[in-house]
C-alpha cells in the first residue's frame, strides 16, 4: 500500500533567475541550481523564460538563435538533464523561425537520458506600452500555433503536464484547450509592473478553474538591461493554495505533486464534469 502511495507523488523544483546577457554565465547558474534541486530529491525541474539570455537589446536573441535539436544551448541542456538524472523543462530558448529576423520562443523538455521529448513554441506575444516601458515581443518573435502537452511516466505513474509561457497565462481558453492535466508548467519573465497586480491572481485562477497544480518559474530582479522582473516563482495546488513562493532573487522552490490531492479536489467539487461549453 505504502509503495503505491509513494508512486502517486512527483518531486518538483522551480528555478528563479536574474538572467544576464552572458549565455555561458546563465547556463552555469542554471546548472548549479538544477544540481542543488536534484540533490534535494527533485525528479522534474523547471527553468524560467529567457533563462539563457536576457539581452541588452531585443535583437540579441535573434543573434543567439539555434536550429532545433542542434546547438550549444541545447547540447548543454541535454547534458544537464542527464548528469542530474531528471526531467528538465528548459524555460525558453531562441530557435530559428521562418522569418530570419525573428525567433521562436521555445520550451524544450529533456528526459533523464538527455533526450528531447517535448517542445512548445510560445503562442501569445507580449506587447505592452506605458510612458516609461515598452515591450514588443512581436518585433523579434514569431508566434507558435500549437498547444503543448507533455506525458511522462515516472515509476509506472503517468503525469500529464500542460506547457505554456508567461503571457499565455492571460488566455484561459488555451488552458481549456489543453484539457485535463495534473499540472500546468509556466516559465515566465513577468514584468514588475504587471506582475505585482496580476501574477499571483492569474496563476491561482488557472489552478482553481482547471483543478490542477500550477508550477511557475520566474525571472526575479533587475537585469543589466534595466528591465525589472517580478519573481515569485510558485507552486500552487488544485484548490488554489500557494504551497511555495520565492519572492525575488535567484534560487529555487521545491514541492510535491500528489495524485491524491488532485483526486480529492475533483471528487468533492467535480467542476470539470459540470462544464457546458
Amino acid at each position: 500500500m505504502s509503495t503505491d502511495h509513494h508512486l502517486a507523488k512527483l518531486n518538483i523544483a522551480s528555478i528563479q533567475m536574474v538572467s544576464t546577457p552572458d549565455i555561458q554565465l546563465n547556463l552555469d547558474t542554471a546548472s548549479r541550481f538544477i544540481s542543488e534541486a536534484a540533490n534535494g530529491g527533485a525528479q522534474l525541474v523547471v527553468l524560467p523564460e529567457y533563462f539563457c539570455l536576457m539581452g541588452l537589446k531585443d535583437t540579441d536573441k535573434v543573434q543567439a538563435r539555434e536550429r532545433y535539436r542542434n546547438g550549444p544551448i541545447q547540447e548543454r541542456l541535454c547534458a544537464i538533464a542527464k548528469e542530474n538524472n531528471i526531467y528538465l523543462i528548459a524555460g525558453t530558448i531562441p530557435l530559428e523561425a521562418r522569418d530570419p529576423q525573428k525567433v521562436l520562443n521555445t520550451t524544450l523538455v529533456f528526459d533523464p537520458q538527455g533526450q528531447n521529448i517535448g517542445r512548445y513554441d510560445k503562442i501569445h506575444l507580449f506587447d505592452f506600452q506605458t510612458e516609461t516601458e515598452r515591450y514588443q515581443e512581436s518585433e523579434t518573435i514569431e508566434a507558435g500555433n500549437a498547444p503543448g502537452l507533455l506525458n511522462i511516466n515516472i515509476d509506472g505513474q503517468e503525469w500529464i503536464l500542460g506547457l505554456s509561457i508567461c503571457y499565455d497565462l492571460r488566455f484561459p481558453e488555451l488552458y481549456r484547450a489543453l484539457g485535463q492535466v495534473d499540472c500546468h508548467v509556466i516559465p515566465a519573465a513577468f514584468t514588475y509592473t504587471t506582475g505585482k497586480d496580476h501574477w499571483e491572481i492569474l496563476l491561482r485562477a488557472r489552478a482553481i478553474e482547471n483543478q490542477c497544480y500550477v508550477l511557475a518559474s520566474a525571472q526575479g530582479g533587475t537585469h543589466l538591461n534595466q528591465r525589472r522582473t517580478w519573481g515569485h516563482s510558485m507552486l500552487i495546488d488544485p484548490w488554489g493554495e500557494v504551497l511555495a513562493d520565492l519572492p525575488e532573487g535567484e534560487g529555487f522552490i521545491s514541492g510535491v505533486l500528489c495524485k491524491d490531492k488532485l483526486n480529492d479536489v475533483r471528487s468533492k467539487l467535480p467542476a470539470l464534469t459540470h462544464r457546458k461549453l
